[in-house]
């Protein structure tokens, strides 16, 4: 696995090339660590890519064109080495295409490219999703950061809260031993927007939600001003989950979500999948600020 680093005045990234994922978010005025540190007793992965699928499939299968077709949880990408197409001191650009062995699991031929852009102490991410095939495409993607918590010595994980920049009244939709999603949400914000953070919140699974009126959330903390603010126009689902006792919060904007525990499995009506026509892009960019 080779790691690539970009670098501003104030921020470095380093980002490995199997699944593009990201390995460090440092910032270099502070000396504060803002992505998990990977721990396999808890979590090993750090911010991996879901593509082209979000979540899990019911029995792990879906179907296209009376075909089953074999899918993992939230897809191949993440497992995957990328090639470097640019890399500037602050900027890298990641791109996976179709290979023999993606198009056993799913038929599709596509050029997937992320960038990683740092502006001062701003991190912004671009997927552009290409259908190179002859006939509509059918995916989804999403992010999967783990942000370290607590950030600084003086605090603990219950000092932290989530914030997001409009008030809600939004549910959260549950998720069945096998992953998959409920057909009914149960209330959790009423005329709110503060999430505080404790570890139970996470045992029973992520915290699912659907159409926010937010598009951006800050980890914030009640002893500091550390955090980050996360903006995320144009990803309609947000997943957040910790592992079980674990001092991280993942802040995953999706394009895409789980099965839900009814569905028919066919791939061309699965909830929040994208239909990207032959030879067209398909565009999302969110961005995070560390403090």
């Amino acid at each position: 696995m080779a790691v690539y680093t970009i670098a501003s005045s104030t921020m470095l990234v380093q980002i490995a090339d199997k699944g593009a994922e990201l390995q460090r978010i440092f910032h270099t005025t502070t000396g504060l660590e803002y992505l998990w540190n990977g721990n396999p007793t808890y979590w090993a992965k750090k911010s991996p890519v879901l593509f082209p699928i979000v979540g899990g499939l019911k029995q792990n299968n879906y179907y296209f064109n009376n075909k089953a077709y074999h899918l993992s949880r939230h897809g191949f990408a993440r497992d995957m080495v990328f090639t470097v197409q640019k890399h500037t001191d602050n900027s890298i650009q990641f791109i996976l295409t179709n290979s023999i062995e993606t198009l056993q699991v799913y038929p599709f031929r596509f050029h997937f490219s992320i960038t990683y852009t740092i502006s001062n102490n701003i991190l912004t991410v671009e997927y552009i999703v290409e259908n190179t095939d002859s006939y509509d495409m059918y995916f989804s993607l999403g992010a999967h950061p783990a942000f370290a918590v607590p950030l600084t010595t003086d605090t603990v994980y219950e000092d932290y809260f989530l914030q997001f920049n409009q008030v809600e009244n939004m549910g959260i939709w549950p998720l069945t031993d096998d992953g998959l999603l409920h057909e009914d949400p149960v209330p959790f914000l009423k005329n709110s927007n503060t999430i505080a953070l404790h570890k139970s919140l996470f045992y029973k699974d992520a915290l699912v939600f659907k159409h926010l009126v937010s598009n951006s959330v800050q980890l914030c903390n009640t002893k500091n001003k550390h955090g980050i603010t996360l903006q995320f126009p144009d990803f309609p689902y947000l997943g957040i989950w910790a592992a079980k006792d674990a001092d991280f919060v993942c802040i995953e904007p999706w394009c895409g979500v789980a099965d839900s525990e009814n569905t028919h499995q066919q791939l061309i009506q699965k909830e929040g999948i994208y239909v990207l026509a032959p030879h067209s892009k398909f565009n999302r960019t969110w961005s995070l600020k560390i403090y």
